[in-house]
């Protein structure tokens, strides 16, 4: 049950964040297409989150101390980046137009909707 919760978490962030940034997008499909590719693509974010993202933290911890966590930010967008990479070859229509401006803003999107979201649904791990 908490990793449906997780994968929602990530749709919903995902979501927003195509909403917001202009240069990050879904397929131009019919709304049932959308949403099966938006969930798809959480999936899949959220795979990468918990098994490249550990590392690429790990690798870039010195300039993650060097500029107090900002580059936090540059980890998050590569994982976003990452995601859009491998969604092509799977048949997922995810596009992030560049990387600088639109994943960057797209990351601290999504940083933020999950953390607003974490707020308000329970953990399973709090009971």
């Amino acid at each position: 049950m908490n990793f449906l919760i997780k994968v929602a978490v990530n749709a919903v962030a995902l979501w927003v964040a195509a909403w917001i940034v202009p240069g990050i997008s879904f397929g131009d499909g019919k709304f049932g297409s959308k949403f099966a590719t938006v969930i798809l693509v959480a999936l899949l974010f959220g795979l990468i989150n918990a098994v490249v993202k550990p590392i690429a933290k790990f690798l870039s911890f010195p300039l993650i101390v060097l500029t107090l966590g900002l580059f936090t930010f540059v980890v998050n967008a590569f994982m976003l980046q990452l995601t859009e990479w491998l969604s092509g070859p799977l048949g997922l229509s995810f596009v992030i137009d560049h990387f600088w401006w639109d994943a960057i803003l797209g990351a601290l999107i999504i940083t933020i909707v999950s953390m607003v979201l974490g707020w308000v649904l329970p953990d399973a791990d709090d009971n």
